[in-house]
């Protein structure tokens, strides 16, 4: 067994105004991506200038943000939404989903794509192989909080997380950290060296997610006041993680399909 790390979760605290480290892995993965995106202007022949790139991650950021929390109500807390509205602007208690965060970027790159004349699956395209940095702090950051743990194990690695019971459990914040993060950047850097066409890398990073995260969830506890949905292991995460799965199938047919189609037009 491992021994879990005591790390405060406010990393700075100045009178009653207390920062957390899930909010500022927030800040470095938005930041990270922002900086990289900035970069790729610079490139000769890039369709969008530099404070174009800027609008465009205040647009997805602002969708994810949005988009999270309102997803983290409508998929995982709707009942307790409906008793206590107010909740929704509680944000201090926690509670994103990443799944709503997902819709709420694409929203914002699909405001960014019409204002500037271009295509979504360009802008997604661009944007879908930086997503993993921001994916790899936020599981930093729920493993910093001690939370999302997984079940009991009898592995090496087990941990005990503080307000999950004396037994060991699977530290699946880093199993996600780790596949959703490193696995999914290294994975999407080397299929964007073979210049693949749109809007193939959104697929490839749809499937790819889709599939990390529907394999961990069989090691990570389900929301308490959810459970398992169906056969003692189906989870939420995994119901909303299958669209992803498909549409990404899809989108890679499309864009594999797609130079085929035009050679047979011509």
């Amino acid at each position: 067994m491992l021994p879990y790390p005591q790390i405060d979760p406010v990393a700075i605290s100045l009178g009653p105004l207390k920062i957390h480290w899930y909010g500022l892995m927030y800040v470095v993965g938005i930041g990270t991506v922002w900086y990289l995106c900035k970069r790729r202007t610079q490139q000769p022949g890039f369709p969008w200038t530099a404070p174009q790139v800027e609008d465009l991650i205040f647009y997805a950021a602002l969708g994810l943000v949005i988009g999270g929390r309102l997803g983290y109500i409508l998929f995982y807390n709707f009942p307790a939404f409906l008793a206590d509205p107010a909740m929704l602007f509680r944000v201090w208690e926690g509670g994103m989903a990443f799944h709503g965060g997902l819709l709420g970027a694409f929203a914002g790159m699909f405001l960014f794509a019409r204002r500037n004349g271009a295509g979504f699956f360009q802008v997604t395209d661009f944007i879908g192989p930086y997503v993993p940095i921001g994916l790899f702090a936020g599981r930093i950051g729920n493993f910093i909080n001690g939370e999302l743990w997984g079940a009991p194990t009898g592995l090496p690695w087990g941990m005990v997380f503080p307000g999950a019971g004396p037994e060991p459990r699977h530290p699946s914040q880093l199993y996600e950290a780790g596949l959703e993060g490193v696995a999914l950047f290294l994975a999407l850097r080397w299929f964007g060296r073979k210049s693949p066409p749109t809007p193939a890398m959104s697929g490839m990073f749809l499937l790819l997610y889709g599939l990390f995260r529907f394999a961990v969830e069989f090691v990570r506890m389900p929301d308490a006041q959810l459970g398992y949905l169906a056969f003692g292991w189906l989870t939420m995460g995994q119901i909303l993680s299958t669209p992803m799965i498909v549409l990404g199938i899809a989108l890679l047919a499309w864009a594999y399909r797609k130079p085929a189609r035009e050679g047979a037009t011509a």
